[in-house]
This record gives C-alpha cells, sequence and structure tokens, in this order.
C-alpha cells in the first residue's frame, strides 16, 4: 500500500427524507463505492447530476460522514478522526469548490482569504503574509497588487483562481476539485484545467477531479471513474474508457462529448460498433 495515497472502501451514505403524513424514506446518494489514488495521479470522478460524486467529495474530504465505509490515508485511518489528527488531514487535503463567489468570504480581501488556512493550522506564512501573499496569486496567474481587493471586484475565472491559490497555501498532497470548472464558460475551463495540471507538475499534488463531462477530463486525468446513482461502473485510465468504455451509461457520456477529432470518433465508433 506504499503506493496509494488514499484509499477508499465500500463508501456508503444514506439520507432520510420526509415525505407525506410523516413518513420517511431513505435514499442511498453512494452505494458501496472504492477506489485508490496514488501519489502526484488525477483521478476524475464523472457522472450526472445525482450520481453521488459530489457527495464521495465530501466524504473523502470530511466535510460529510459516511453511513458506512471507510477512507485511508497514507495508510491510515481518517474516517472516525478527530483533533489533532483530524487537523492534520486538513492541511493534506484541501477543496476547490464549484462557485467561486460561493465560497469565498465577500467581506474578507484577498491577502486574507488567502491567509486563512494558515491561520486555522496556526503555520507562519513563509516570508510573512504580504510575501507569501504575493508568491500565491503569481502562481495562479493573478496581479499581486491586487491582493487588497474583494472577490466580487474579479471575473468568475479570477475568482476561481483564488480558490485554487487557498487550497494551495498549506501544500497540500490532495487538492479534490468539486466540480470547480462547471460554472464558467468553456474558454476559462480550459485555462483553469491548464493551470491545475501545471500547478501539479510543480507541486506533485494528487488530484480527485469532480465533473459531469468526459470531455473536461480527458486533457486532465490519468484515470477515470463514472459514476451512476451512487455506484462507479467503470474504472481504468483515461485511454481504456474512451477507446474502449465496456459500461453503456459511459457510451452514453461519450456520446455527448461534442466531436473535435474525427479521427479519434472514428476510431471510437469501429469500437462500439
Amino acid at each position: 500500500m506504499s503506493d496509494v495515497l488514499l484509499s477508499a472502501r465500500d463508501l456508503t451514505k444514506r439520507f432520510t427524507t420526509a415525505g407525506p403524513f410523516g413518513r420517511k424514506s431513505e435514499f442511498t446518494a453512494v452505494d458501496g463505492v472504492s477506489f485508490d489514488l496514488r501519489p502526484g495521479e488525477t483521478l476524475a470522478v464523472v457522472g450526472e447530476s445525482g450520481s453521488g460524486k459530489s457527495t464521495t467529495a465530501r466524504i473523502v474530504a470530511k466535510l460529510m460522514q459516511p453511513s458506512s465505509g471507510t477512507v485511508e490515508f497514507e495508510g491510515e485511518g481518517v474516517t472516525r478522526a478527530t483533533g489533532a489528527r483530524l487537523a492534520r488531514y486538513r492541511s493534506d487535503v484541501q477543496v476547490v469548490f464549484q462557485d467561486p463567489f460561493s465560497s469565498l468570504n465577500p467581506r474578507h480581501t484577498v491577502e486574507r482569504i488567502l491567509m486563512a488556512p494558515l491561520d486555522y493550522q496556526r503555520i507562519p506564512p513563509p516570508g510573512g503574509r504580504r510575501a507569501y501573499t504575493k508568491e500565491l496569486m503569481e502562481r495562479v496567474g493573478l496581479d499581486p497588487d491586487h491582493s487588497q481587493r474583494y472577490p466580487a471586484q474579479f471575473s468568475g475565472g479570477q475568482a476561481q483562481r483564488i480558490g485554487i491559490a487557498r487550497a494551495l497555501a498549506v501544500k497540500p498532497k490532495l487538492v479534490i476539485c468539486d466540480e470547480a470548472v462547471s460554472a464558467l464558460d468553456v474558454s476559462v475551463q480550459a485555462q483553469v484545467i491548464e493551470l491545475v495540471l501545471r500547478l501539479r507538475r510543480e507541486s506533485g499534488f494528487s488530484c480527485l477531479f469532480i465533473a459531469h463531462d468526459l470531455a473536461v477530463v480527458r486533457k486532465i486525468a490519468q484515470r477515470v471513474a463514472v459514476m451512476s446513482q451512487g455506484k462507479i461502473v467503470e474504472l481504468g485510465p483515461c485511454a481504456q474508457v474512451f477507446d474502449d468504455p465496456r459500461d453503456p451509461y459511459t457510451r452514453t457520456l461519450l456520446a455527448a462529448i461534442p466531436r473535435i477529432d474525427p479521427e479519434w470518433d472514428r476510431r471510437r465508433r469501429a469500437a462500439t460498433a
């Protein structure tokens, strides 16, 4: 297990909902999900809305407790972690959320937002707050002279770069991107994906990339897990999943991808004919 950073086993999450006349029903959002994530690897989890992919990400991030199942990080169980172990895990695992404006405090400046994770972990900023804020902003392609501005003064793509910089502030080993580009237009999506690729090469962190569009993850991920109705229906290397999909649901997702590479489309059609 030395080559595995994070291991999820049989994760299940059930929700109880109230129905008419006081009746309660149980809904299973995640149903027996298992996967491994290796150091430096990007694993994409894709599926339509309601497939359970974001719930899985929140369980891994310790933002939600599973009904059953376990999560191990670097060989150590973290499913029930509390106190100092939980604080250490939160430093090792950071999240970039879907909507940057709802995940950034509108009353805080960029500098205060970027320093918040270090303040929480009681980590002194390398070189001081101003210098480290400048370094983080430059790494994600933002003007460090804007460190005293507020989130509303930035575009959606710039605000998401702030969210990425905040996630990297404590130098995590795993970054979870939960639909991090789905709220952005196509051209900005490509820029943010290129940014994540570059930062991963520079820092070596692993990435759990949650998306609903297979076209988005084709360039960024080494492996893809396809989820449907709370289960992983297909898991494998990108090339295998894209060129030789085994599950009908995966084929449906692939059929929805806009065709920008006629040769790839021809090969895929021939393979699935």
